[in-house]
C-alpha cells in the first residue's frame, strides 16, 4: 500500500460516519469479534473524527476525540498496519485536543497495542482491565 499520498480528514461524525463505520466494523466487529451493539454509541455525534485515506481514496484508518479529551476507536485496516497510519491519526487527534486547550489526553489501549502508545509518549495509568472481552490499559499523555 502506498502511503505517500495518504490524506487525513478531520471532521464531525455526519461528514465521516460512512467511512469511519466501515473501518470500525471491519476491525472491531469482524476481526476482533466485538458485538456490534458495543461498537456504536451516542458519543460519536459529539466527537471529532479522523479518517485516513490511501492514495486511491480508500478509507484505511480512523479514530475519534471525545469532548472529555479521551481518544478512542482507533482502528487501521489489517492491510494498512505497520505503515505509520495509526500514528498519524493519533497525532492529528492529539493536536485537536491541544488546540482546544486540553492539558492532556487519555485513552484505553488494548494491551496488544500498549507499546504503540508508549512509543508515542503515553504512559500507563492504571492496572489491566477488560473491555468487550479484551484486556485494556488506561494511558495518558501530558502536553508540555
Amino acid at each position: 500500500m502506498n502511503t505517500e499520498n495518504l490524506r487525513l480528514v478531520i471532521a464531525d461524525w455526519a461528514s465521516l460516519q460512512k467511512d469511519a463505520q466501515a473501518i470500525r466494523y471491519a476491525v472491531f466487529v469482524i476481526e476482533q469479534k466485538i458485538p456490534a451493539e458495543l461498537e456504536w454509541d451516542a458519543a460519536d455525534a459529539q466527537c471529532v473524527h479522523a479518517v485516513a485515506y490511501d492514495g486511491s481514496g480508500k478509507p484505511v484508518g480512523t479514530g475519534r476525540l471525545l469532548p472529555d479529551a479521551h481518544i478512542g476507536r482507533m482502528a487501521v485496516l489489517a492491510e494498512a498496519r505497520g505503515l505509520g497510519i495509526g500514528a498519524q491519526i493519533l497525532r492529528a487527534l492529539m493536536e485537536q485536543a491541544k488546540a482546544r486547550g486540553e492539558p492532556s489526553v487519555r485513552l484505553n489501549a488494548q494491551q496488544s497495542a500498549e507499546n504503540f502508545y508508549l512509543k508515542e509518549g503515553y504512559v500507563r495509568d492504571g492496572e489491566l482491565f477488560e473491555e468487550a472481552g479484551i484486556p485494556h490499559v488506561s494511558m495518558v499523555y501530558l502536553f508540555a
